[in-house]
């Protein structure tokens, strides 16, 4: 009777051990952000931001990857890209059709300014405008928008279909690191170009 009770005892600690282990995709989508963290990418898991279709195609649902990479003495402007068809295309929401070459007016930036009601920002940038993404095959299809400002350019991707089998039958560990170098390669790129478009 001693030793059932002692098996049963072992068998119940074991199972409560196993079930605090995470299981293989929080493994892999960990091991995944640790290596955006150490190039320097900033990931965030955020509240997919409504401009951008998130789960179900619908704007605003869900949870994106936020990655973001900070580029230190580089001015970007304020913009936001969507991904349609592989390329780059300025948020329809964002770009400021009015004859005023030099200011974009922006709901939410007046909302949070509670003493300004004409609070404006340099108007919207189509540097990127029909680019293509040009970003590893395991990350292409997974990727919805692109926002820069300030120093910062950030991408917004469902990286957790990275490292899912169904969404990703390609995954390997060992390409991690090489697909998030041509990930930041391309951000510095796309954020040289703004640059340039800016000051030309």
């Amino acid at each position: 009777m001693g030793t059932l009770i002692g098996v049963i005892i072992v068998l119940f600690v074991l199972g409560s051990m196993m079930a605090l282990k995470p299981n293989g995709i929080d493994q892999r989508l960990d091991k995944l952000r640790m290596t955006a963290r150490r190039l320097q990418l900033n990931p965030k898991l955020v509240a997919c931001p409504d401009w951008i279709k998130g789960r179900d195609n619908e704007y605003g649902r869900g949870m994106l990857g936020q990655y973001c990479l900070i580029l230190e003495e580089t001015k970007l402007p304020h913009t936001r890209y969507q991904v349609i068809d592989g390329q780059w295309r300025p948020d329809s929401s964002f770009v400021d059709t009015s004859d005023d070459a030099k200011t974009l007016h922006i709901p939410s930036a007046i909302r949070s300014t509670q003493s300004n009601n004409n609070v404006t920002v340099k108007k919207t940038d189509f540097s990127l405008d029909k680019a293509p993404l040009e970003l590893p095959v395991s990350i292409e299809p997974f990727v919805k928008g692109l926002m820069t400002k300030a120093n910062s350019i950030i991408i917004y991707w469902e990286d957790i279909a990275y490292v899912r089998p169904n969404s990703n039958p390609t995954y390997h560990q060992q390409r991690i690191e090489a697909d998030l170098l041509v990930l930041k390669a391309n951000l510095e790129k796309w954020a040289i170009q703004m640059q340039k478009d800016a000051r030309g």
